[in-house]
């Protein structure tokens, strides 16, 4: 994607590109070191989100705001960066709208369910509760705007004739707006969580170097 910079830029915002590149790593180093030792998890019936439940949920419930504001200083990171040309405007509001709602995501918990934390009774709740509707909501609405958003860079970068970048923009895009698979749902949100902190990781750095 480092095509997608010039010639329409201005000197990068470093430190909020840095911000932007570093939420994904962040968010799934933690994430992972919490599958591998929270006792009872299983990646394979319990989604990424259900960490925050329990009595050290507070650290996915921080890792979520933190990869939030991460895309929050990356939105204006690209404010500050594009300065004409498709998607200087949408783009910005879009991954904004993608940290708001990771913010958003973990303040708001999901319910304890199918066993996990460790203790809970195993199968889904009979109701959800309405901050696990509000979870699953902010989530909803946070990766959709980031489907967009790869959508409007795609755009960009095939009138710019940079062909790599706009094809893997666009099958990022694709990737996140497949529908749900219920059988295999939360295998499915953590391949999303990986595309779309690869693309938010890969753009921030392309814009980081000089035009």
């Amino acid at each position: 994607m480092a095509t997608l910079a010039a010639p329409a830029v201005r000197r990068s915002p470093d430190r909020l590109l840095l911000a932007g590149a570093l939420a994904g790593p962040v968010f799934f180093a933690s994430a992972t070191a919490q599958m591998l030792t929270r006792e009872g998890f299983d990646i394979t019936r319990h989604p990424i989100s259900q960490l925050a439940t329990g009595s050290l949920g507070w650290i996915q419930i921080t890792t979520f705001v933190l990869a939030g504001l991460g895309g929050l200083a990356l939105a204006a990171g690209i404010s500050r960066t594009l300065t004409e040309g498709v998607g200087r405007r949408a783009l910005p509001i879009l991954v904004g709208t993608f940290g708001a709602g990771l913010v958003a995501a973990g303040l708001f918990t999901m319910d304890p369910e199918n066993g996990f934390p460790a203790g809970t009774p195993d199968g889904p709740v009979d109701r959800m509760s309405w901050h696990s509707v509000a979870h699953s909501a902010s989530a909803t609405v946070a990766f959709t705007a980031l489907a967009v958003a790869a959508t409007v860079l795609a755009v960009r970068c095939g009138r710019r004739r940079a062909v790599l970048p706009a094809v893997l923009s666009g099958l990022a895009a694709l990737v996140l707006l497949l529908p749900m698979s219920p059988d295999r749902m939360s295998i499915q949100i953590a391949v999303n969580g990986l595309v779309a902190f690869t693309w938010t990781t890969v753009l921030a750095l392309s814009l980081r170097r000089p035009a």
